[in-house]
């Protein structure tokens, strides 16, 4: 098994050297990984819009916990209403991308999620977002008590997180997923094209790895692990892949009214889809403030 510390000097130097490589305007290598197709922009959007309803509205301090290079507009609405973003990332690479998009409202600190380099009660709100998963598994429980360590009474912490292939919902489509992608290929070898010449997103056929390390808990694991984080709460972030948007979210199929009405059944059913869907949004608060006399919802 690979040590943690080999866990995170491979992360580290897979985003230093290609994960946050620009591939276009904006766009970096790490884009494969969603999806950014027109159909599915707008979907897309409203869930990144989604951190923001639960942060607090504004503070001193806001934590961005493995904040890459923000690489997203949305991102950056997360920060609006604070003084200062601290943006900690174990890429140098990640960091510089970050100051160059918000300059001076930001702080940039290179370090371990697992071990926050802050003292206890400094920050107003906290995000997190597709980064826990890169700790070897022994460690994503330590970075949730680092979070709860380092904010205020009253704070909220907004984590999003990616049951991967532990995803209920995602394994039930898993065989109709594999159909669709089958049939995909076969209309393209129909027109000509073979599927290295019709890459995902638009971007260019990758020259080296894509991938570094991650492991994804399931929701049991959150229920018994996380349980003594006060308010614990579990949400939908997104519920469908990345996957389930390329095998079946296209123009010519109304594509984008399907995502109106999954959008509208994980805004009805935001728990349990959180719990079954691909991407929960994990929170919770430091007691002390307003949010304290809100119950646990899990």
């Amino acid at each position: 098994m690979i040590a943690e510390t080999e866990v995170k000097a491979e992360v580290r130097a897979f985003y230093d050297s290609v994960g946050w490589k620009q591939v276009g305007e904006g766009l970096y290598q790490n884009a494969r990984y969603e999806d950014l197709r027109p159909v599915s922009r707008e979907y897309v959007h409203r869930c990144h819009l989604r951190v923001q309803r639960y942060l607090p509205p504004g503070g001193r301090l806001l934590l961005d916990a493995g904040s890459g290079p923000i690489q997203y507009p949305e991102y950056l609405d997360y920060s609006r209403g604070y003084s200062r973003r601290a943006c900690l990332d174990l890429s140098r690479t990640a960091l510089v991308e970050a100051r160059a998009r918000i300059g001076g409202h930001g702080l940039f600190v290179v370090g371990d999620i697992a071990a926050l380099p802050f003292a206890k009660e400094t920050f107003d709100g906290l995000v997190s977002l597709h980064t826990v998963h890169h700790l070897p598994p022994g460690e994503h429980r330590a970075a949730f008590g680092e979070f709860l360590r380092v904010i205020s009474p009253g704070a909220r912490a907004v984590v999003v997180y990616s049951w991967g292939p532990r995803s209920i919902l995602m394994r039930l489509m898993a065989p109709a997923i594999a159909a669709a992608f089958w049939l995909q290929r076969g209309y393209r070898r129909m027109r000509g094209r073979s599927a290295a010449q019709a890459p995902a997103n638009g971007l260019p056929a990758p020259a080296e790895r894509t991938a570094t390390y991650t492991f994804k808990h399931d929701y049991r694991w959150v229920r018994r692990e996380l349980r003594e984080l006060p308010g614990l709460d579990v949400r939908v972030w997104r519920s469908v892949s990345t996957s389930f948007l390329r095998a079946f979210i296209h123009g010519r199929l109304r594509g984008e009214g399907l995502l109106r009405l999954i959008y509208a059944c994980e805004e009805r059913m935001p728990r349990l889809l959180g719990r079954i869907g691909q991407y929960p949004a994990i929170l919770f608060h430091k007691p002390g403030g307003k949010t304290a006399a809100e119950g646990r919802a899990i």
